[in-house]
């Protein structure tokens, strides 16, 4: 599978524009799509992400490295340290590090990258195969 760039550069803005417009709370959600809509967004942008990066790989070695990816950063959330925990109370640094260790999210995530790969899924089953 080769995977067109573009497309996944679109897919990616999409979805941070999509986390950050829920995380601004312009309408009120109920309070689990609040809570774990993000978490859910922000796996599935790190599909993105892997999938821009190895266009090449199979979609389910996108998926566990950014599953991987997204676990190694929640469980990274336990340790602390000034220097880190100073990254951690930026903006940026909050939206990409997370504050505090919390197991659902860990759910929220495996469920972002099990979306990126039936959205990867569908897509490749809906292109016109070549002749």
């Amino acid at each position: 599978m080769s995977r067109s760039r573009p497309l996944y550069t679109l897919w990616i803005l999409l979805t941070i524009a999509s986390g950050l417009l829920l995380r601004s709370h312009p309408v009120s959600l109920p309070p689990p799509i609040e809570k774990y809509g993000g978490d859910l967004l922000w796996a599935l942008m790190a599909f993105f992400g892997f999938a821009w990066l190895f266009r090449r790989s199979s979609t389910l070695r996108i998926g566990a490295a950014a599953l991987a990816f997204a676990w190694t950063i929640e469980f990274l959330q336990l340790y602390r340290a000034a220097w880190l925990d100073a990254i951690r109370q930026t903006r940026p640094g909050h939206l990409v590090l997370g504050s505090t260790f919390n197991p659902p999210d860990l759910l929220a995530y495996a469920a972002g990258v099990a979306l990126g790969i039936a959205l990867e899924t569908l897509a490749a089953r809906s292109r016109p195969s070549s002749p």
